[in-house]
């Protein structure tokens, strides 16, 4: 009982502090993800077993770079496309091979890549269309927020097939799909609902449409779900149960950003490709 209590409350604390950051402003809540990000930077590099502070200032100029001046839109796809080719080989790694490899420089490249990137893409997903919209991603954080949750009480009361036992000894198929159609319930939730909130939600943006959120929802669910698998097979590599303790009943911050982190450049080049074809 006291561990519940314990978790609601971190829990509760950690989503304020997010959506304060995101209400607040462009500039507070790039400060924040990134702050977020350093934490995972360090939980990371203990789950590899590496120790490199040129990734700490790596990662303050990519920041600096794209998540602030946005200083380059040629660039920004470029590494969009190395990030989603990085992310897709991790994948891969996670349903054939039995260890994925960490020699030293593949471990740069899953930071780099893995990590640093996919958070910025997260940082660049509420102005891709030019304005800070807060909505886009308020919305994403309910979205995966609905998928975790519901994927694990769906699971627990009704799981009875593996999703992938050797990993994820809790997750179940049922499980998988219960955050799936409760995810897509949501969207058309926040969706149908965000016109009350004009100062907060800008209505008037071109993704503010029940199919687009959709189609979030299925990618948020597909790729968190693998994001979370594949943190999941780096720290039974490293031999840990968490990634880090900074959140007491939750473990460490990279464990509760690991599915957002890992499907945010798949969000951001869905709606890249929509705002440009519009």
């Amino acid at each position: 009982m006291r561990e519940t209590i314990i978790r609601t409350v971190s829990g509760l604390l950690y989503t304020s502090i997010l959506v304060a950051s995101i209400l607040s402003s462009e500039l507070i809540f790039i400060c924040l993800f990134y702050l977020l990000s350093l934490v995972c930077l360090v939980e990371m590099q203990k789950l590899l077993r590496l120790k490199s502070y040129a990734l700490y200032i790596l990662q303050a100029v990519l920041f600096y770079l794209f998540s602030f001046l946005k200083f380059n839109q040629d660039a920004t796809i470029l590494l969009l496309l190395v990030t989603i080719f990085v992310n897709l080989f991790l994948v891969k790694d996670l349903l054939v091979v039995k260890k994925i490899p960490v020699f030293e420089k593949k471990k740069y490249i899953i930071i780099i890549f893995y990590l640093i990137s996919s958070t910025i893409f997260l940082t660049l997903i509420p102005t891709i269309e030019g304005v800070f919209i807060p909505k886009l991603v308020i919305g994403i954080f309910f979205l995966i927020w609905t998928n975790d949750t519901f994927a694990y009480l769906v699971g627990k009361n009704f799981g009875k097939h593996k999703l992938y036992e050797k990993i994820s000894p809790n997750k179940t198929v049922e499980g998988f799909m219960g955050g799936l159609v409760f995810s897509c319930i949501m969207s058309y939730a926040i969706w149908y609902y965000s016109p009350l909130f004009p100062t907060t939600f800008s209505e008037f943006s071109s993704f503010n449409t029940p199919g687009i959120w959709l189609g979030m929802a299925i990618i948020l669910s597909i790729f968190g779900t693998l994001g979370d698998l594949i943190q999941s097979k780096f720290k039974r590599q490293a031999g840990v149960k968490d990634s880090g303790k900074l959140m007491p009943g939750h473990g460490g911050l990279f464990d509760r950003l690991d599915s957002i982190i890992f499907a945010s450049p798949f969000i951001y080049a869905y709606l890249y490709i929509l705002n440009y074809v519009s």
